[in-house]
């Protein structure tokens, strides 16, 4: 006889899949690969009852043709044979918004992979899951196939969080390094990455930081109880960042990372996607090509590090299923770990805690230059660790300093008075030094 949670006992959890892009298509074939495994892992049968996408005649290279196929996402998102909506599709508004919430309102549970979706409507989306009584689960949407909302709202539920630090941009990683590998600047290795499809079709969401900050602003939700605020992330992408920034870097043991940081302080939540430099033989620093890492900070565990694939087919279909066994388990979590009326409205707050930073110029060849830079941070209380200059072209010179700890208001501050003492060409870069 079997037992009450036996697959044979429970109706099985029929799916309706909208989006069969690489994920979508990583999430077939997982139900179909993986029946019996799904089915003794969460106690009942994982089924798909249909499907969605823009084009119907695509090959995708999976055999769909054991499912029922709506045109419309919203249509499928309602049908009475669907238990759970999986939204695939990206973008955070039109079809992928209008659908979700159109599951929700008729009481379907929602899995999706769309972190600008819950970026930009986060507080709406979770207040009319939890009261229609219904769960949406989102491991996917963040670092791919890393388990971190999990880690969050599960694994460290008894943990005050202090930190939540990471790299969440496999392609701004791969530039990076793939910059330092091969010494190649960063307009050739960021048009190799468009050559191999690992840019978005709007490239500034990946080396602007804009991708990263959505993911940023789920993961600052979930450890400090706060509702989505995508836009107070201070951004700050990858583009500035030359080849000589990453070898000067690396001669004093440091690599340059897009790194997201997210902290409550006494002033309010800091949240920022920058470039940092952080140590060579630290964890993050480390780090090589499209992985990405989360680091997270609790008050009783100390600091974990999670590390993984970012995104593809496998990794991020997998977090996608992960949820959809948790929701056929019976699982049923607030959508930010807590009920979205309880989610505080966080008060922005900038970087204020001291650091050292890095400052690259090109100082004119003129009597005097550098006593001038000198005067100028001094005058801003900034005071100087270490100082280099390299070999001269032409004219000018390139200057890099390192700064003792000082506050980004003081470096802001003294960048604003360079230009007017007449030895500086162009635009100065500074970039925040890490300590992981």
């Amino acid at each position: 006889m079997p037992s009450p949670t036996s697959p044979a006992v429970r109706p099985p959890l029929r799916l309706g899949i909208a989006g069969l892009g690489t994920v979508g298509i990583g999430a077939v074939k997982i139900v179909q690969r993986h029946a019996d495994l799904l089915a003794a892992r969460s106690g009942r049968a994982v089924t798909i009852t249909a499907v969605s996408a823009r084009d119907r005649t695509r090959n995708r290279d999976a055999d769909l043709s054991g499912y029922e196929w709506e045109t419309d996402p919203v249509a499928l998102a309602v049908r009475e044979d669907v238990d759970v909506f999986v939204e695939l599709m990206g973008g955070h508004e039109g079809p992928a918004r209008d659908s979700v919430m159109a599951a929700i309102a008729a009481g379907k549970d929602v899995v999706t992979a769309n972190k600008a979706l819950l970026a930009h409507h986060g507080q709406e989306i979770a207040e009319a899951a939890e009261a229609r009584g219904v769960s949406v689960r989102y491991e996917a949407a963040v670092a791919g196939g890393i388990p971190v909302i999990k880690a969050l709202t599960e694994g460290l539920a008894a943990n005050g969080l202090r930190r939540v630090m990471g790299v969440m941009n496999g392609t701004c990683n791969y530039i990076l390094t793939r910059m330092e590998s091969a010494g190649l600047p960063y307009e050739t290795v960021f048009e190799e990455a468009r050559q191999l499809g690992y840019l978005e079709a709007d490239p500034n969401l990946d080396v602007g930081g804009i991708d990263a900050g959505h993911k940023l602003s789920i993961l600052a939700a979930i450890a400090f109880g706060t509702r989505v605020s995508f836009d107070a992330v201070a951004l700050e992408g990858i583009g500035q960042i030359s080849i000589d920034d990453i070898r000067r870097a690396g001669d004093m043991g440091y690599r340059i990372k897009l790194l997201g940081v997210a902290q409550m302080t006494g002033r309010g939540l800091e949240q920022r996607m920058t470039p940092c430099l952080v140590p060579a033989s630290s964890p993050l620093g480390q780090l090589e090509g499209g992985t990405n890492m989360v680091v997270l900070e609790g008050d009783s565990v100390g600091q974990i590090v999670l590390r993984g694939p970012g995104a593809g087919e496998g990794p991020t279909a997998s977090a996608v299923m992960a949820d959809v066994v948790d929701l056929a388990r019976g699982l049923r979590l607030p959508t930010f770990g807590i009920p979205a009326a309880e989610l505080a409205t966080p008060i922005p707050a900038q970087a204020a805690a001291p650091a050292s930073y890095y400052l690259r110029m090109v100082l004119l060849d003129k009597p005097g230059a550098l006593a001038k830079v000198a005067t100028v941070l001094g005058e801003a209380g900034i005071s100087i660790s270490r100082m280099r200059q390299y070999g001269h072209a032409s004219s000018e010179a390139p200057v890099l300093i390192v700064t003792h700890k000082t506050t980004r208001d003081a470096i802001l501050f003294a960048i604003a008075q360079l230009p007017a003492t007449g030895v500086v060409a162009g635009e100065p870069v500074a970039l925040r030094i890490e300590e992981v």
